[in-house]
């Protein structure tokens, strides 16, 4: 079985009687440090035998001699690809869990001497075609002794550890140049780049005007209005966390405190939903010369006011600027503007958590989705539950798993290592109070029954600390798995001991236990838990077969469970249940609320007001495109989470050293979520994965499509960000921006273009959106102290002359002849000889660079 070789694992470090290579801790580190470690692609092109092949290489520059022969010692390395049992050179490659692997010496192994090295191929399960496929901090053990990173590998520069992915056998289509799939080339970006006309660019004035989401109407008056802080600031009762907000704005803005004299000019801030035209979260903003008047349909609209009135100033402050006299009609689109975060795979802190409110508050977006478990972690402190931070937030090397989790995602041996973590209760109640004032609601994900591996180890640590003490009733309290299960799956992330079991009453105790513990924190930060995300999603198939509960549980008569098939709507029910007891709607990801693979539960079944549904899986040519409509005609409300648009953790483009998974579409730049068409989900079937044209919908899924019967139930919107390859803050924030930012343009302001892409007025409009975002809210964003993307720019050599270029206005280019020590400003063609290379970059106003090209 599977789920033996980690108890083989855990036995081999004390069944071998030989006595290992190493006698010291510093021999081991001597080994480790000197002893280079690569990963490498032998053939991402399916070869005669179908099948996709890599290799390990490890040199021995050590001075240390490994011996021959069975020892105890162990290498253990990070595959997002599961790798079969292989057997090479003596060395045996075993998969472990998710994607922690060993290596392990047989009798047959030859040893490693000083100055020797070895390569081990194997055969992945899936090709590899960008360098974050591969995760950092590879590391050996020695019998007792603390593990040793190798030193190559203890980096977040792939190069160090990943040999170059640059030939035709490494890349598919690369003799297809013009394919969309293809990788993309200096050469063929420079020619992309090329053929964008950029229309009329925005004047000075009008650049100003064109804040982001646009608004509803906007009219314009002649003339501007001097706008300092000499204006004193007015807000109607109610209105005390908004009026703040805007004076520490403005504050800020200008350097100093707004006025206080009464014969001020004046900012007034008002209620009034009685106003013709406006709408829930709406405003009108009206600017005169002595005047400004923000008048809210309830608190966020004038707080959404207040955003179009910053967005108006330009992005540097200090003395006084020219406001353009102007008045403005406007409100959302949906009422569902979200966005999605992932930090249980890699938690990255509560600062960055705390930008991303400031940021969506500023855009207009009103739903933060905090994905806060996860098979790699448990993210949140929950009272009377000490280990599901204690071991459920922290992954090291403890096999027993009883200290932390299995080390995963390139964090290596160490509770150190990146991604470890997680909101303590006060800092989850200070982010909700964050979120309120910003008027972002936070939703949040424990994802079960299955993703939930730290809840499950979790309660396994405790169950043992609590019978050691003397306390199995207590210990058996909150417990969600049997000892003696002995069901067999493996999960599309390769874990085969993830799923809650759903059969134990422990876990519907657990359950309510988290719950309780959610409202209470939500309740001291002053608001009131309104949904909850049981996740729902991915469920290995095999799960529970063999569990002795449910077992028992098919054995009694009449409670409509005859079957594994039961479980699922069997457990669905029960959250649903308790949910609605506390007064939740329910959210899930939708493949967790399918009857089938076509058919959704029945709405009628849940009790709950609202079930929310995360409509994601839009991979076209699995057949799966429809389920949207066909959640909203059943009566679910459903929110568009398109992992072909709208999942911000894909590539940028389509290039190696763009980090990002890409199993729903080969990459999704800015462009490609700002013409996402929520209103004509399926024009947004261009491409299947692959990069073949989508001609034929209906063919290509093998059905009839369903129309939208009931469009009221289409809440809205919302950006994903999952972050199994993004371990750092400053790797999240490029993923997030500024793909967020056309997210929250479509999320708020329905385009006139709509559906047409194609349309002059809709590449109009898209280099309209662009001229602002590089020119102004870039800028804005590094004064936020956020990170964002910059696309690298496309170069050629002609004629003895480099010739380089950029898609995006306001982004400049540099050069290096000394392989980045210095940079200089690309203004024309350079001439330079054949044989020298040449790197190129981007920079943005903000100062933020792209990745480097070589030519």
């Amino acid at each position: 079985m599977i789920k033996n070789l980690l108890a083989l694992s855990l036995s081999g470090l004390s069944w071998l009687a030989l006595a290992g290579p190493f006698q010291s801790q510093q021999q081991l580190t001597d080994f480790t440090a000197g002893t280079q470690w690569f990963f490498a692609i032998d053939s991402d092109v399916l070869a005669s035998d179908s099948r996709f092949r890599a290799r390990i290489e490890l040199h021995n520059q050590s001075g240390l001699d490994l011996p021959g022969g069975e020892q105890d010692w162990a290498w253990y390395f990070h595959s997002i690809r599961k790798i079969n049992d292989t057997e090479s050179h003596g060395l045996l490659i075993q998969h472990i869990q998710g994607d922690l692997h060993s290596i392990r010496p047989t009798a047959s192994f030859a040893g490693l001497a000083q100055g020797e090295s070895v390569t081990l191929p194997y055969y992945p399960s899936a090709p590899k075609l960008s360098y974050s496929d591969w995760m950092p901090r590879a590391f050996m053990v020695v019998a007792d002794m603390p593990p040793a990173i190798f030193k190559n590998t203890d980096t977040e520069d792939y190069r160090q550890f990943v040999r170059p992915i640059a030939t035709p056998e490494h890349i598919p289509l690369a003799e297809q140049a013009d394919h969309p799939a293809a990788t993309m080339t200096n050469a063929r970006r420079y020619q992309q780049n090329s053929r964008i006309t950029s229309g009329s660019a925005l004047s000075t004035e009008a650049l100003q005007r064109r804040i982001i989401p646009q608004p509803v109407q906007m009219q314009h008056r002649r003339g501007f209005t001097p706008f300092s802080a000499a204006w004193q600031l007015q807000a109607q009762g109610g209105l005390i966390s908004e009026e703040s907000y805007l004076s520490a704005q403005l504050s800020s803005y200008f350097g100093q405190p707004l006025s206080s004299q009464q014969n001020s000019p004046v900012i007034k801030l008002r209620l009034d939903n009685s106003l013709p035209g406006l709408k829930p979260e709406g405003y009108q903003l009206s600017i005169e010369r002595q005047r400004i008047q923000i008048t809210g349909y309830d608190e966020a609209g004038v707080f959404y006011g207040i955003q179009s009135l910053l967005a108006l100033l330009p992005a540097q402050g200090g003395g006084e600027v020219q406001l353009p006299q102007l008045s403005i009609l406007d409100y959302p689109r949906y009422r569902w503007r979200g966005m999605h975060y992932d930090m249980a795979r890699n938690f990255h802190g509560l600062d960055v958590t705390l930008r991303l409110i400031e940021q969506m508050g500023r855009y207009k977006l009103n739903k933060l989705h905090l994905h806060l478990t996860e098979d790699e972690g448990w993210r949140l402190e929950i009272p009377g539950l000490p280990e599901l931070t204690e071991v459920g937030a922290n992954r090291c090397f403890d096999l027993s798993e009883q200290q932390c989790l299995l080390t995963q995602l390139g964090t290596g041996p160490y509770a150190s290592g990146s991604g470890n973590g997680y909101y303590s209760r006060d800092e989850f109640i200070q982010l909700l109070r964050h979120a309120k004032k910003h008027h972002i609601e936070v939703i949040p994900e424990i994802d079960m029954p299955g993703h939930a591996r730290a809840a499950v180890k979790a309660m396994d640590a405790r169950y043992q600390r609590l019978l050691a003490a003397g306390q199995p009733e207590e210990a058996r309290r909150y417990l969600l798995s049997e000892a003696d299960d002995r069901s067999e799956y493996l999960t599309v992330q390769n874990y085969n001991d993830n799923s809650i079991n759903v059969c134990l009453d422990s876990t519907y105790a657990f359950v309510d236990k988290v719950m309780y513990e959610l409202q209470q924190m939500y309740r001291a930060a002053d608001l009131r838990l309104q949904v909850f995300h049981m996740g729902g999603d991915e469920v290995g198939a095999g799960s529970w077969q063999a569990a002795p509960a449910c077992e028992q549980l098919f054995a009694e008569p009449l409670n409509g469970v005859a079957g594994v098939a039961d479980l699922k709507p069997y457990f669905i029910n029960r959250v649903a249940q308790l949910s609605h007891q506390r007064g939740l709607a329910m959210a899930a990801w939708e493949d967790g609320l399918m009857a089938d693979k076509v058919r959704p539960f029945r709405r009628e079944q849940f009790d709950n007001k609202e079930v929310i549904v995360n409509a994601w899986d839009n991979i076209w040519e699995l057949g799966y495109g429809d389920r949207a409509y066909r959640f909203a005609n059943e009566g679910f409300q459903v929110v568009q989470s398109s992992a072909t648009n709208l999942y911000f953790d894909h590539p940028h483009e389509v290039h190696p050293e763009e980090r990002g998974y890409y199993w729903a579409a080969r990459s999704t730049d800015t462009e490609k979520t700002f013409f996402y068409r929520p209103d004509h989900y399926y024009s947004n079937a261009e491409y299947t994965r692959d990069g073949s044209p989508i001609t034929d919908l209906a063919t290509l899924m093998g059905r009839a499509l369903p129309a939208l019967e009931k469009p009221e139930n289409m809440l809205g919107i919302q950006g994903q960000v999952w972050s199994e390859s993004i371990r750092l803050p400053e790797q999240l924030e490029p993923m997030i921006y500024p793909r967020i930012i056309a997210l929250a343009e479509r999320a708020w302001h329905k385009a006139d273009w709509e559906p047409n892409k194609n349309s002059a007025a809709a590449r109009q409009s898209w280099q309209q959106f662009i001229q602002r975002l590089t020119s102004v809210e870039f800028p804005r964003l590094a004064q936020a102290g956020v990170g964002h993307y910059v696309p690298p720019p496309g170069a050629i050599r002609e004629q003895g002359q480099i010739k380089a270029n950029h898609a995006w206005p306001t982004i400049s280019i540099e050069y290096s002849l000394d392989q980045g020590q210095s940079w200089q400003r690309y203004q024309e063609p350079l001439s330079q000889d054949a044989n020298t290379e040449v790197w190129l970059r981007s920079r943005s106003l903000s100062e933020q660079n792209s990745r480097i090209i070589r030519l």
